[in-house]
C-alpha cells in the first residue's frame, strides 16, 4: 500500500521535530519501506497502523525509533581519503605542536553511525603518531541512534564492511578476525568513547575539542537547524580548533562563527571570534 498524504505529513513533522531531518515528498516510498519493519517490531500490520498509534499516544520511545529508522547511516572506513590525509599530514601535527605542554588531544566524530570514522581516526593516530603514547588522547564518537552506538562499541564489522576504505594491511594490523567478521583491537576500542547524542537537543559538555568531524549530516537539516547546531558546536571547540564537514556541504549563506580555510584543496573551518 502507498503512504497516505496525511500520514506522510505527520511522519515528516515527527522526524523533523526529533532529529531535524527534512523529508521531501519523493522520500515517501523509502519512508514507508523503512517503517514497515518498525511497525512489525511492535506488533502492527502496516505503517498506517503505526501512524495511528503515534497519533493516539505519547510514546516517546516509539517516536524515537521511527526517527532513527529513517536516519541515513551510510559510512565507510577512511571515507574521503583526502580529508584523512590532510588531517594526518597537516592538521594533527599543528595541533600536537600547540598542545605539547598539556599533552592532550580531543577529537569528536559527531554523527558517527556505526563507528568507522572514529576507528579510522584511532588507526590514523596509531599509524602516524606512535610517539604520543604518553598523551591523554580521547576520541568522542556520537550518534542519534542507540542501535548504531551499540554496534560501534562492539567494533565488529563484516568482511564486506572492512573492504570499504580499509586496506588489507590496516585490517590485519588493527583488527582481529572473529569467524567471518573482524573486530577492532582493544587498543583502538579503548581510545574511543561512544555517546548517544541528538544534535538538536542540548548535549553534555565533552570538550573542548581540538578537531571536530561533522561530516555528511548537515545536508539533511534546514538552514535554521544547521545554524543552531553549528553555533552550539563552536562553544565545544578550542578557539584554535578545526572543523571538517562533508564534501557536499557548505556553510555559505549561514550566519555562523567560522572562517573557511583550505589545505591542499581540502576545505575546513576554524572558529571565528565571538
Amino acid at each position: 500500500m502507498s503512504l497516505a498524504t496525511a500520514d506522510f505529513t505527520f511522519l515528516r513533522e515527527l522526524v523533523a521535530n526529533h532529529s531535524g531531518q527534512s523529508l521531501a515528498a519523493r522520500h515517501a516510498a523509502v519512508l514507508e519501506q523503512r517503517l514497515t519493519s518498525v511497525a512489525g517490531s511492535v506488533g502492527l500490520p502496516n505503517v498506517a497502523s503505526l501512524v495511528q498509534r503515534l497519533r493516539c499516544s505519547d510514546d516517546a520511545d516509539l517516536s524515537a525509533q521511527v526517527a532513527e529508522a529513517v536516519a541515513v547511516h551510510e559510512t565507510s572506513f577512511f571515507r574521503d581519503a583526502s580529508v584523512f590525509a590532510t588531517i594526518a599530514d597537516r592538521v594533527l601535527p599543528q595541533i600536537i605542536a600547540k598542545n605539547s605542554d598539556r599533552k592532550q588531544l580531543r577529537i569528536w566524530c559527531a554523527a558517527c553511525s556505526c563507528g568507522q570514522e572514529a576507528y579510522s581516526m584511532a588507526m590514523l593516530i596509531r599509524d602516524h603518531f606512535a610517539d604520543l603514547d604518553d598523551w591523554d588522547i580521547r576520541i568522542t564518537a556520537s550518534d542519534l541512534s542507540q542501535t548504531m552506538i551499540r554496534r560501534a562499541e562492539r567494533g565488529t564489522y563484516s568482511a564486506l564492511e572492512t573492504t570499504r576504505g580499509l586496506p588489507p594491511q590496516k585490517r590485519i594490523r588493527h583488527f582481529d578476525r572473529r569467524g567471518t567478521a573482524w573486530r577492532a583491537k582493544p587498543e583502538l576500542r579503548e581510545r574511543i568513547q561512544f555517546h548517544r547524542i541528538n544534535l538538536l537537543r542540548p548535549w553534555p559538555y565533552l570538550g573542548p575539542f581540538d578537531l571536530v568531524l561533522l561530516r555528511n549530516v548537515l545536508l539533511y537539516f534546514n538552514s535554521p537547524t544547521k545554524q543552531n547546531i553549528l553555533k552550539r558546536l563552536r562553544g565545544a571547540m578550542r578557539p584554535d580548533g578545526y572543523l571538517f564537514i562533508g564534501a557536499a556541504e557548505t556553510l555559505i549563506g549561514l550566519c555562523v562563527p567560522y572562517q573557511r580555510k583550505e589545505i591542499d584543496d581540502t576545505v575546513h573551518y576554524r572558529p571565528a571570534a565571538i
